[in-house]
């Protein structure tokens, strides 16, 4: 039993360094002084808070207090969006009998496994044609269609779960249908919400490739600003400055995670036992 556990907490720790060691050294680096950014110590040395500065600065043409903007209205909007209509979406799908429900749970799942890179071309062209381009719809539009996939998936799975009684009962002493949903299941669902809520939001968050296309620099998330970061020449790169801002944008996921860690495993693992 003693060897099964120390193997378990090894297993642990070795997943646990091979995903924070990049993040440790992005935290490195952007506290160490440019003129050491190759400097293999794997400890800060030369430490400095000039690269944060320098990421925050608005001279060489960034503007990374924006871009943050940028990102937290399309991702919170992309959220608010994608759980609202999932929540109903999921309900439905848990709830009602109708004819095509494999169908639109298949279209659903198919949607989820669509490569994003094959529908920058159709997307460019389209908004383009809208006059789209460089707006917050045509950021906020895309990532719902991947955020909403993810979104049903949990609540269904959640919803299914709930027993039939409780909405009957609520039914029985004279609530509607709509009222037992908001104040009997909804309640109950809160933590598949709020888990759901947290991945779309990262998920968002994260995402390069289409706001690399559908953005300009007065709309561009953090993820393209980031990697149109420029240095003090065109023949020097800010390394740097990068991690520092990579740092800035990392960092409140994470403690947003770790503070929140326990509503997300309930919210994950909710739909997996039976009342």
């Amino acid at each position: 039993m003693k060897k099964s556990l120390i193997g378990h907490y090894l297993g642990v720790l070795l997943i646990m360094l091979w995903g924070m060691a990049p993040f440790y050294w992005m935290v490195v680096t952007a506290l160490r002084d440019p003129a050491y950014t190759f400097d293999t110590t794997p400890w800060p040395t030369h430490v400095t808070l000039q690269n944060f500065r320098d990421a925050l600065a608005t001279d060489k043409g960034n503007d990374f207090l924006q871009a943050i903007w940028n990102s937290l209205l399309i991702s919170l909007s992309t959220t608010a969006l994608a759980v609202i209509v999932g929540v109903f979406t999921a309900y439905a799908l848990a709830r009602f009998e109708f004819r095509a429900k494999g169908l639109v749970t298949g279209i659903i799942l198919a949607a989820s496994m669509f490569p994003g890179i094959a529908l920058v071309t159709p997307l460019f062209q389209l908004f383009g044609d809208l006059g789209w381009i460089g707006t917050y719809r045509a950021l906020i539009i895309p990532n719902i269609s991947f955020a909403l996939p993810l979104t049903i998936y949990t609540l269904v799975s959640f919803f299914r779960q709930l027993p039939w009684e409780l909405e009957e009962a609520a039914r029985v002493d004279g609530a509607t249908r709509a009222q037992a949903f908001r104040y009997i299941l909804l309640p109950l669902a809160a933590p598949a919400l709020f888990t759901t809520a947290i991945l779309a939001f990262i998920a968002t968050w994260n995402e390069f490739m289409l706001a690399k296309q559908l953005s300009t620099n007065a709309t561009e998330p953090v993820t393209v600003a980031i990697a149109r970061f420029s240095g003090p020449s065109a023949f020097e790169f800010p390394y740097t400055s990068i991690m520092a801002a990579g740092a800035l944008v990392t960092v409140p996921l994470i403690i947003m995670v770790l503070v929140f860690q326990r509503r997300i495993v309930s919210g994950l693992t909710a739909g997996g036992v039976k009342a």
